[in-house]
């Protein structure tokens, strides 16, 4: 996470466009950047310990419940994909983060996701508050990546000026 005194995002997500991603206009298909997205969720929340071992030892997870996509650049078949997470903060219940994916080459962003995701007791299918000891090593990350300028996609709205 710490590169000398620099805040630096997660980085720890990488894939590759494959070839069922491909739609008929030639470049990776929107349906898939969001699949990228939640394989590096997925990696995010192993790190904060939060992943399945997490769910199958306390019968809780997360859910999310609201997601932003912002397409900056086509990929195509074979094209490597590098996918870093800044942890934006967090409540008693609620986890907001923000991926960045980027072309494994070239360096080129690709695509963002802004992600808010509710920790649920899988039991009662309802919003739970984290337990005690998960939150230190959340307020760890969230204290290491205030440091970071937030990006500028995150927290945008989505609407048409009307005349």
């Amino acid at each position: 996470m710490k590169n000398g005194d620099t805040v630096t995002p997660l980085d720890v997500h990488r894939e590759t466009v494959r070839p069922e991603w491909v739609d008929y206009n030639g470049h990776m298909n929107l349906a898939y950047y969001v699949l990228v997205f939640d394989h590096a969720t997925d990696v995010l929340f192993d790190h904060l310990e939060l992943g399945e071992g997490y769910r199958t030892r306390t019968d809780c997870s997360t859910f999310v419940v609201e997601a932003h996509v912002t397409y900056e650049q086509e990929v195509h078949e074979g094209d490597p994909l590098r996918v870093t997470t800044q942890f934006l903060g967090f409540d008693d219940k609620r986890l907001h983060f923000f991926h960045h994916m980027y072309h494994g080459d070239t360096g080129v962003l690709v695509a963002t996701n802004e992600i808010m995701s509710l920790h649920v007791d899988l039991g009662e299918r309802r919003s739970a508050p984290f337990p005690a000891g998960v939150l230190p090593h959340l307020g760890d990350l969230a204290r290491a990546h205030a440091r970071m300028p937030r990006p500028n996609q995150a927290g945008r709205v989505m609407a048409l000026k009307h005349s």
